[in-house]
């Protein structure tokens, strides 16, 4: 990768970062020194066009199938509106991330920073945190491994629900789309043990160190998750019920679920700092930012209020577990599947970077190659293992959304801002701002993470109950 580096290409951003008024330039004389901002894309970065198609790829997974159900938590009106307000304050707090680790890279004279880094040197700007910033990075790396690892977990659970469907309906599907009354499911294998089959493949696939051999496979599972998402949303805009008779307002013990399942969603600020430092022109990359996420946000609020009305209180973790059993849909399921098995291997590589390669060292290279895949199995046999222990997609995709993509997304980069510029003339209201930001994060964090522990709690005992019943 050091080949394809270039630090003299780059446009002059010197003069970038802004104040935390957020429209002003800042003229620190540390940033005022580092007359060009060294950029990692140059002229042989990614496009305008295609840093947009990697933020929709970085955004757009499971989590976006569970928005109908989260919409259902909230209800019909304050689900859609929640959503929104959610994808301007998560854009918002990526936006705040660029501009600190912009500042923060030209006062340090960094080429490059990721979020851990920007955490760091934010840090080391607060005397009494200064001696604690490593800390700062060991932090958000832990939230980046719980996040993609969560990640893999609701993959699992996700790929083992839709495959058992498909096996079970089987012998009932048809041609016909509009009439499944009669469909008779023919029970199979627990879920749980669907994802020990899928185990031994996915460890096949992550044995696939180096990403570009992953760049066709890649690129055929982008075509099979996007002509799936069309024909989802065209039997959602085709199968709208009326009247509509659904509650516009859920109940508020169910919201928590509804903030975690929505947080995951907006699972892309892991990608934000190295999709901007590796386009052409970084100077494009809000706009890209803002049209990029205002795309996905859209795409959340029409599937998951569409999604609702069109199954109501029928719908479930994921919405392909909703389609009618049918071989077009069915087909959408696999091909969904197959995508989300890629996607595995691209979510992995980012905790197998922060875990593996000091483990490697430390062994010396006889020993190298062996210890990196003995890592790769563990990751993944922890991952199936956490999967099998809760198998249930929407309370993983909670709990993940709720521990971890709450800390990154919304409480962390508000914190970061201040810590950056709170020597620079701050305003109050920025400061406020940011405050209140992280505290709406931090209580959806506990909030969140209660009540989808609660809830995995009581289905378990139920199945448990349910099992016990049987045998008796």
């Amino acid at each position: 990768m050091a080949s394809d580096i270039n630090y003299q290409d780059g446009p002059d951003l010197s003069r970038r970062d802004e104040s935390p008024a957020e429209d002003e330039p800042i003229h620190s004389p540390a940033s005022l020194r580092q007359t060009e901002y060294e950029r990692i894309g140059g002229r042989t970065g990614s496009s305008f066009s295609q840093t947009i198609i990697h933020l929709l790829k970085g955004n757009i997974g499971t989590g976006l199938l569970g928005l109908p159900l989260a919409v259902k938590n909230a209800g019909l009106v304050v689900g859609p509106l929640s959503l929104l307000a959610l994808g301007i304050v998560a854009v918002h707090c990526m936006n705040l991330l660029v501009k600190c680790a912009h500042h923060l890279s030209a006062k340090m004279g960094k080429p490059f920073l990721s979020y851990g880094d920007a955490v760091e040197y934010g840090m080391e700007n607060v005397s009494w945190l200064s001696r604690h910033s490593l800390w700062g990075r060991r932090v958000v790396n832990l939230f980046l491994n719980i996040t993609q690892l969560g990640f893999c977990c609701v993959y699992f659970v996700f790929l083992s629900d839709n495959v058992k469907q498909v096996v079970e309906t089987a012998n009932a599907t048809t041609v016909n789309c509009h009439n499944n009354e009669t469909a008779v499911i023919v029970p199979s294998y627990d879920s749980r043990l669907y994802m020990l089959f899928f185990l031994p493949f996915i460890i096949v696939l992550v044995f696939i160190r180096n990403l570009k051999y992953l760049v066709p496979l890649s690129f055929v599972a982008n075509i099979s998750m996007c002509v799936s998402l069309v024909l989802i949303y065209y039997y959602c805009l085709t199968n709208i019920p009326y009247p509509i008779n659904l509650p516009l307002a859920g109940r508020g013990v169910d919201y928590p679920l509804f903030f975690g399942t929505a947080i995951f969603a907006f699972e892309g600020i892991g990608v934000v700092l190295p999709l901007e430092n590796k386009m052409q022109n970084p100077r494009n990359f809000t706009t890209v930012l803002y049209l990029g996420m205002g795309i996905v946000t859209t795409l959340y609020i029409t599937l998951g209020t569409i999604g609702y009305i069109g199954f109501g209180e029928h719908i479930r973790g994921s919405i392909t577990l909703n389609l009618p059993l049918c071989w077009l849909y069915q087909t959408v399921k696999l091909l969904y599947s197959f995508g989300i098995y890629i996607t595995y291997a691209l979510q992995f590589y980012v905790s197998a970077e922060i875990l593996i390669p000091p483990a490697v060292v430390r062994c010396g290279p006889r020993w190298a190659l062996m210890v990196d895949l003995g890592i790769r199995v563990a990751l993944v046999g922890l991952t199936c293992a956490l999967a099998i222990l809760i198998p249930e997609l929407d309370l993983v995709i909670s709990l993940v959304g709720s521990v971890s993509s709450s800390a990154l997304a919304l409480i962390i980069p508000p914190l970061l801002q201040i810590i950056t510029f709170h020597n620079e003339d701050m305003k109050l209201w920025v400061m406020v701002k940011d405050i209140g930001i992280s505290l709406i994060g931090f209580v959806g964090f506990v909030a969140g993470t209660y009540i989808s522990i609660q809830e995995i709690v009581a289905r378990n005992s139920s199945r448990h109950n349910g099992t016990h019943l049987q045998l008796l």
